[in-house]
């Protein structure tokens, strides 16, 4: 089995789902140390002149002293219009709009009544996965009851987690190649990949197209097929390649 463990993260963009749909099992990794103004609160979309532009979640007590899994949002209605807001200029351009502001409107009912920024960040997981037809089975880390020591160093979380709970396999996306000890793994009997995501390319009328934006993005403009199917293009690098 295939476990990959990541930070729960606002309508992350592609890449995200491509390791998704190559993981048999999903750890929301909500532990450690919130980081303002990062993917965990905000992603970017087209701008509608030039670029792009971010779409963001407020909260109430952004901070770097507080977990992840404690990020309060300051109020949901008001991130949803402000959300929904910034897309409206895809309207008349983007072919899947409509159903993609319903996915983002059934996202934040299903946060209704609840501040937690992970909970809405899963729910997007699940409502995107579930319109891709991507199975996702995942667990929130902070609801595991695990004991972690918190002075873990970054390369040291994986595999403390897998070795908790029994996995052997473990897949990275390949930009954090660099800050794992290979060799840690092999002597603790987890297997160590990584994914290089696929690249997607796709045309964006009146627009100049813009890489690796939210997957509301790729959303807006493409059919769940296409999607699903170019997300399982990526591939899976041991860690002893190159």
């Amino acid at each position: 089995m295939k476990v990959a463990i990541m930070q729960p993260y606002f309508f992350p963009y592609a890449g995200h789902f491509s390791l998704i749909a190559h993981a048999d099992k999903w750890i929301v990794f909500d532990v450690t140390q919130y980081t303002p103004k990062s993917w965990i609160s905000r992603n970017r979309v087209l701008h509608p002149v030039q670029g792009w532009n971010w779409i963001n979640v407020p909260l109430s007590n952004s901070s770097i002293s507080i977990k992840i899994h404690e990020a309060s949002i300051l109020n949901l209605e008001k991130a949803k219009e402000s959300v929904l807001g910034k897309l409206t200029h895809y309207r008349k351009k983007a072919p899947y709009y409509g159903k993609v502001i319903g996915l983002i409107e059934e996202v934040f009912a299903l946060s209704s009544g609840d501040k937690s920024l992970v909970n809405l960040n899963v729910h997007s997981l699940d409502v995107v996965c579930r319109y891709l037809d991507i199975p996702f089975n995942r667990s929130i880390c902070s609801e595991l009851n695990l004991a972690l020591d918190n002075h873990y160093r970054p390369r040291e979380w994986a595999l403390a987690i897998c070795q908790k709970l029994g996995y052997q396999h473990y897949i990275n996306p390949l930009g954090g190649k660099g800050i794992f000890n290979h060799h840690l793994y092999r002597q603790a009997g987890v297997t160590l990949e990584f994914l290089s995501p696929p690249v997607l390319q796709y045309s964006t009328p009146s627009y100049i197209f813009e890489r690796e934006l939210s997957i509301v993005d790729v959303l807006m403009w493409n059919e769940p097929k296409k999607i699903r199917e170019d997300l399982m293009k990526g591939r899976l690098i041991s860690a002893d390649d190159g």
